[in-house]
């Protein structure tokens, strides 16, 4: 895992169950504005997905993005934590 991907994921384990964050968002808050890309890139290789909630990003228009383990299970993710995507 690289310094930066270690600061995102960092960064979205303080996102709180029940709240989502946009892959810009994500990016400013691991220091890195404008690099919503690379964010996404990083999460698509979260090695600890239980414990790094990836599936709390979303684009910044409110759809859902991407998830390494299909959309079908973010959908069911976020529903759980009270998100309609």
């Amino acid at each position: 895992v690289s310094d930066f991907q270690r600061r995102v994921y960092l960064r979205l384990m303080e996102v709180p169950r029940g709240e989502v964050v946009s892959y810009s968002e994500l990016a400013e808050l691991a220091g890195v504005p404008g690099a919503a890309r690379a964010v996404g890139q990083a999460l698509g290789r979260n090695p600890v997905p239980i414990f790094v909630p990836c599936h709390r990003v979303v684009r910044k228009d409110g759809r859902a993005g991407g998830f390494g383990a299909g959309m079908e299970w973010k959908r069911c993710l976020l529903a759980r934590e009270g998100w309609t995507v």
